[in-house]
């Protein structure tokens, strides 16, 4: 063990499983995850080359010999379990599962009839058919009205006749697409009797399942390298493809025999559905930016630089303020992460009961933060893991750190399934139907009751010590959500006033809406760190520890946007230089148990995978012997030098 680890963990405060119990969800959580992520290490069968050191061709091959080993393994262990299921994928490094088989899963199991999961949830299930999810496309994106992808009845031959149109229209990112998938839920424009009905998912069958190849009429293939791994991210054409009837998911929407359309009872259960996909996200994101946490504080208590004195000696790298104010802040975001994402998924789980019976008035407000909440944790955490590595220095450029790849996964995580831009403005139309529902005199739902609440005028912090009452912090933000939202709502009302079209008065407030978007998933996260850390099982110590994080979140926040708290005199320029203060001063206090707090997310080396966050410390060591597992290493003399080299160098030898 390095001996600045050692001592780290010896000085700490508390204990760190404690904070592992808030990040798991209880202490019984943590104990299966850590069973269930033992099956995995210890399995020798799991064993495998460092993908850094692949090329593009292996890494496929191993990827895939992985994920079909995972799944062999889920059956013969017999899990079932969501969690188990997701400690079990979460030991895996780079990803290596059929991640997009398992979002067509579920399509077919949230959009397909009774007979449609009979008949291919069994396939899926023991791997004789492997999907994947077509939804975007070269041209578009978010923008599911703008899909070209046609699906047009024939009722001639009782058969959809899929079509790529254009050059744009062809399905471009699904994942396994490249070179694995068989099948893919093909998300088309729908037509039967000359009319359009909108988008509606497919089963579109792509390969032979004889020999692998591209059925008639199916051009597929990879899209190429991307920044976050190996996964073999396909284009799909189809010329005229034809598929039958009950091939389109008609769980909600039906075409009969003679090509009649059959609206969906209620379209709305389609957002419930993204409303889950949504807080994995936000999960997704508190995971990635936690493992790059613990490389940065680990690394950072290990790396000693720089006397402060002279003879002095070299300090860690840790005890300097600036790389605290750089890490320290990003540790206190993961934590507001994780209790935002349980936050919103119990919400979701107590509005269950109410979808059942076709309740779906919380449906919109559960949208609309889960489609914010996604985008805001997506953009700190891309943020975040960059501001990581770069407090890493030179060795955080290296694959061996594992920071490049938790880049790659952040970057992801700020385009996929929803680029941020337009989930923030899903968000602000949401928040514009409220201010009229409010001025109307209609109660809001309780995520956005905020609004009507009485608008405190100045900020009541006096002193230094008021900063430790968490619910004056709460107000700050609640006071930034009210001005912004307003401030946005009168901009956009006045641009029509002056004679805009409702869609330039919209593109001309984005900026406004945009902000006030994030402000209102900024107080979500707020709010459900400080009421998490007041109703948290936990001990005393471990929550003083959060208490000083959720402090440390909230003020560097106000910090960071102080413009927002100083705009309508909320704040004082005196109260911004006492949380200023106040901020430097949580920096000392949580410097002693920092180690400890990144200790608590409790992710072993073996899936972390990162020589400079090793848990004993031993950093240099380590970079040493990846290094010399390089294949570029295994050859004394390259062979580049024998072929390029040497020639030039050796050709005025005589003159020499």
């Amino acid at each position: 063990m390095n001996p600045d680890l050692q001592r780290e963990r010896e000085k700490a405060t508390f204990e760190s499983i404690d904070l592992t119990y808030v990040t798991d969800g209880g202490r019984e959580k943590t104990r299966r995850r850590r069973y269930i992520e033992s099956l995995v290490l210890n399995d020798p069968a799991f064993k495998h080359e460092d993908f850094s050191f692949l090329t593009r061709n292996e890494q496929i091959n191993l990827g895939a010999k992985l994920s079909i080993l995972l799944e062999k393994k889920i059956k013969q262990y017999n899990l079932h379990d969501e969690d188990d299921l997701k400690y079990f994928r979460g030991a895996f490094p780079h990803h290596a599962f059929l991640v997009h088989h398992l979002m067509f899963k579920p399509s077919i199991l949230g959009q397909g009839t009774e007979e449609q999961q009979k008949k291919w949830l069994p396939l899926a299930d023991n791997l004789k058919i492997i999907g994947t999810y077509a939804q975007t496309e070269l041209g578009h994106g978010t923008f599911l009205r703008g899909l070209e992808t046609t699906a047009t009845f024939d009722p001639k031959t009782d058969e959809f006749v899929m079509h790529s149109p254009t050059l744009t229209s062809m399905k471009w990112w699904p994942g396994h697409l490249g070179r694995i998938s068989s099948h893919a839920i093909v998300v088309a424009q729908l037509y039967t009797k000359g009319e359009c009905h909108g988008i509606h998912q497919f089963m579109v069958p792509l390969r032979s399942m004889k020999d692998h190849t591209p059925l008639p009429g199916v051009t597929l293939g990879d899209i190429g390298p991307k920044l976050d791994g190996f996964l073999d991210n396909g284009f799909l054409k189809l010329d005229h493809v034809r598929i039958p009837r009950e091939n389109m998911m008609m769980k909600f929407a039906q075409v009969t025999r003679d090509g009649s359309y059959i609206k969906p009872v209620n379209s709305r259960m389609t957002y419930a559905s993204m409303v889950l996909m949504r807080v994995a996200f936000t999960e997704g994101a508190a995971k990635v930016l936690s493992q790059a946490c613990m490389i940065s504080v680990r690394y950072s208590a290990v790396r000693h630089q720089t006397e402060m004195t002279p003879g002095g000696g070299e300090p860690q790298i840790l005890d300097y303020q600036s790389q605290q104010y750089k890490l320290f802040p990003i540790v206190a975001a993961t934590y507001a992460f994780y209790l935002a994402a349980r936050n919103l998924k119990a919400i979701y789980t107590g509005a269950q009961d109410e979808f059942k019976v076709g309740n779906f008035e919380s449906l919109a407000d559960l949208h609309s933060i889960s489609s914010g909440l996604k985008a805001f944790c997506a953009d700190a955490c891309n943020k975040g893991v960059e501001t990581c590595r770069h407090a890493c220095g030179g060795h955080g450029f290296l694959q061996a750190s594992r920071l490049p790849y938790l880049y790659g996964l952040a970057t992801a995580l700020v385009i996929v399934e929803g680029e941020n831009t337009v989930l923030y403005l899903q968000v602000a139309r949401y928040l514009m139907k409220c201010v009229s529902q409010a001025m109307a005199g209609q109660k809001l739902p309780s995520l956005v009751s905020y609004m009507t609440e009485e608008r405190q005028h100045q900020w009541s912090v006096k002193s230094q010590a008021d900063l430790h009452d968490l619910s004056l912090l709460l107000d700050a933000y609640k006071h930034r959500c009210q001005r912004l939202v307003t401030m946005a709502a009168e901009k956009l009302q006045n641009q029509i006033m002056s004679g805009s079209a409702q869609h330039e008065a919209w593109n001309n407030t984005h900026l406004s809406l945009i902000k006030a978007a994030k402000a209102h998933c900024h107080l979500f996260v707020v709010r459900s760190f400080v009421d998490g850390i007041r109703t948290m099982d936990t001990s005393e110590s471990a929550r003083a520890v959060l208490k000083s994080l959720c402090q440390l979140y909230a003020l560097s926040g106000i910090q960071e946007h102080s413009g927002d708290f100083l705009h309508d005199g909320y704040l004082s320029g005196d109260q911004v230089s006492m949380v200023s203060d106040f901020t430097a001063s949580l920096l000392a206090t949580i410097r002693p148990n920092a180690v400890a707090i990144v200790d608590a997310f409790d992710v072993p080396d073996a899936i972390l995978g990162s020589v400079l966050g090793r848990y004993d410390g031993r950093v240099y060591e380590h970079l040493y012997e990846s290094a010399k597992q390089s294949p570029v290493n295994k050859q004394e003399v390259h062979e580049s030098y024998h072929k390029y080299y040497k020639p030039l160098l050796q050709s005025d030898r005589a003159k020499l």
